[in-house]
């Protein structure tokens, strides 16, 4: 070991990713704790993080795989001839699934020398994909302990991950940071007591804004991919209900994605075009701006037709930080944090009716708007602090280093 603290290596698909702001601080508040760790991203990222190495998979090095495959498979070829059988037995649920799998076969693979030549405490898989592929293989090829995490993407998109149920059934504990993951994963026999649910979190928070004495015409904000699951189709269609019923606004959708196009024209085929302003993926600075002049953000999340869908999209508790008032649909997991009426409104997207009333109470209504962000504040200062919650993580971290993996292990 190089170090007397315990080592994690900590498995991402991508680190650091510009949109996974909160895995970055996830890993920022851990090391301020003190935590000794090895970061390793599968696909891109790299070559740092804040002071902290990260060691980047180059692609090419799956070329070593044509004499790897067959010194691995001699070492443990009862764990070839699962693999095997599963290719053989199973169909993937998507291509993107199959080969994010196979990217942390690879992975694991090719890294299992390094892993045994200096080994970790615990490798822990922030996703439920490719990284947890790569620790499951790790530990079944060499019993490294493990854990893995597992949200909406994983569980969710085409019925969850292809091998899911196999990874985390190993894993000393299963993260995921919303009720709603802890109860899926409860369904695939994952047993409650290896399932932790810790959100994610803030960092340093600033002051909560004034409220604007006045809100006409109404600033509106979306902070999303655009994709299915984003529900941006229905929330186009609130904006014209808006337009229609005489209600000043000004809307801003922040992001981007494969369905930015067939928006755009849709926007222009509503009427909308000169009210609503696509900006495109902008830095986390520049949100942060953005939610410090908008009044209200909209989160109109759906269930895609693949099964997919948000699970607390981090947005949601920034913005309530933030003091702008959140009006989200019921999908997913956004009730956790928004309870209509408390700290905000939770409204069926097939109802752009009610959008339009919320919006207009909250245009007028200086007392109710303020008695919705003090809530909301409230509810983030409780619930989604970065550096408590990672506390929390770190010791579970801690706890299985400690105890260990399952007995079944290799």
């Amino acid at each position: 070991m190089s170090s007397d603290r315990p080592v994690i290596a900590y498995l991402f698909t991508t680190f650091p990713k510009p949109t996974e702001t909160f895995l970055q601080r996830e890993v920022t508040a851990m090391k301020a704790r003190g935590a000794n760790l090895r970061l390793y991203s599968i696909w891109g990222g790299g070559p740092s993080f804040r002071g902290i190495p990260v060691e980047r998979f180059s692609k090419w090095r799956l070329l070593a795989l044509f004499w790897l495959i067959p010194y691995e498979s001699w070492r443990r070829p009862e764990v070839l001839r699962e693999l095997l059988r599963g290719l053989f037995t199973r169909r993937a649920p998507s291509w993107l699934n199959f080969w994010e799998n196979m990217l942390g076969a690879g992975f694991a693979c090719v890294y299992a020398r390094s892993f045994r030549r200096d080994r970790p405490d615990l490798v822990h898989a922030a996703w439920g994909g490719a990284p947890a592929t790569a620790a499951w293989i790790l530990w079944r090829i060499d019993g490294h302990r493990y854990s893995a995490a597992a949200h909406a993407y994983d569980l969710f998109e085409h019925g969850g991950d292809w091998w899911l149920t196999e990874k985390l059934a190993a894993a000393a504990f299963v993260h995921t940071s919303t009720e709603m993951g802890r109860r899926a994963l409860a369904e695939r026999g994952i047993p409650d007591e290896r399932i932790v649910c810790i959100r994610r979190g803030l960092g340093r928070r600033s002051p909560l804004k004034a409220l604007r004495s006045s809100r006409l015409p109404l600033r509106l904000i979306s902070v999303a991919r655009l994709v299915e699951k984003k529900g941006l189709d229905y929330q186009l269609r609130i904006y014209a209900a808006l337009r229609a019923a005489g209600l000043p606004f000004a809307a801003r959708i922040i992001g981007d994605g494969p369905l930015r196009a067939r928006l755009e024209l849709l926007a222009g085929r509503l009427g909308v075009a000169a009210d609503v302003t696509f900006t495109g993926h902008l830095p986390q600075h520049e949100v942060w701006n953005e939610l410090a002049e908008a009044d209200v953000l909209l989160h109109t999340g759906v269930i895609s037709a693949s099964g997919d869908r948000d699970g607390l999209p981090n947005v949601i508790p920034e913005a309530m930080a933030a003091g702008v008032v959140v009006v989200t649909s019921p999908t997913a997991a956004a009730t956790e944090a928004v309870t209509d009426g408390v700290n905000g409104f939770v409204l069926s997207v097939e109802d752009p009716g009610a959008w339009i009333e919320a919006l207009r109470r909250i245009s007028e209504d200086d007392a109710l708007a303020e008695r919705l962000r003090l809530a909301a504040r409230a509810w983030v200062e409780e619930n989604f602090d970065a550096d408590e919650n990672a506390g929390r993580l770190l010791l579970r971290f801690n706890k299985a280093m400690a105890v260990g993996v399952p007995a079944d292990s290799p």
